[in-house]
């Protein structure tokens, strides 16, 4: 395959994963609506960015160290599961719209950063990138084209979540029906954790 149709492949899997239903999306889908766009715009930059990174790690040789040492994995998949579950248990607890404060605060740019690396889909989305998508013979150069073609279609994509739940803000300002919403946004987020339980490896 030509480097062109490579690149084509490249991006049509990074619009698809990043636009389809996933931890980082289903907590940009709950910020929307208990903050509001402006609000989560940090969080978003921070899962771009810290994606970023995470790829252009991984493609240069993490994984290896995870493959040569595989206890930093298993503690990566401990840790990455108890943080989840506090997420989901922030969620569920989330108050009615409006109500200040006390409704807590969305995800700082550095926490969504540092959340892809115990993100099971963003584990499952850069290993299959960098071990699929081979645009020219240099591991380095490799691994950044693939960083940048995710740091370029992710934000745009992952907006579209935040859009979706600032717009649901008027109907879920019923406090009864918010309960309902977070208890199955926290749900749903402990439910993606079984992928990342159940694989031995990223």
């Amino acid at each position: 395959m030509s480097a062109s149709a490579t690149l084509a492949a490249l991006l049509v899997f990074s619009f698809v994963n990043s636009v389809t239903p996933g931890p980082n999306n289903l907590m940009l889908l709950a910020s929307g609506v208990n903050f509001g766009f402006r609000r989560t715009i940090p969080h978003m930059l921070g899962i771009g960015c810290g994606f970023m990174v995470m790829t252009a790690l991984v493609g240069v040789g993490l994984s290896q160290v995870f493959e040569r040492f595989p206890i930093a994995y298993l503690a990566l998949k401990v840790a990455g599961a108890g943080y989840m579950v506090w997420l989901a248990w922030k969620i569920a607890t989330s108050g009615p719209v409006g109500e200040g404060t006390s409704r807590g605060k969305p995800m700082t740019f550095l926490q969504a950063a540092a959340f892809q690396w115990v993100n099971p889909k963003a584990w499952m989305m850069v290993v299959t990138a960098v071990s699929t998508y081979s645009i020219t013979d240099s591991v380095v150069v490799n691994a950044l084209t693939i960083a940048l073609v995710f740091g370029i279609v992710n934000p745009p994509s992952i907006s579209v979540w935040v859009l979706f739940g600032t717009a649901m803000q008027r109907w879920l300002r019923d406090p009864v029906r918010l309960r309902l919403f977070n208890g199955c946004m926290a749900a749903a987020l402990i439910v993606s954790l079984i992928p990342m339980l159940l694989d031995g490896k990223p």
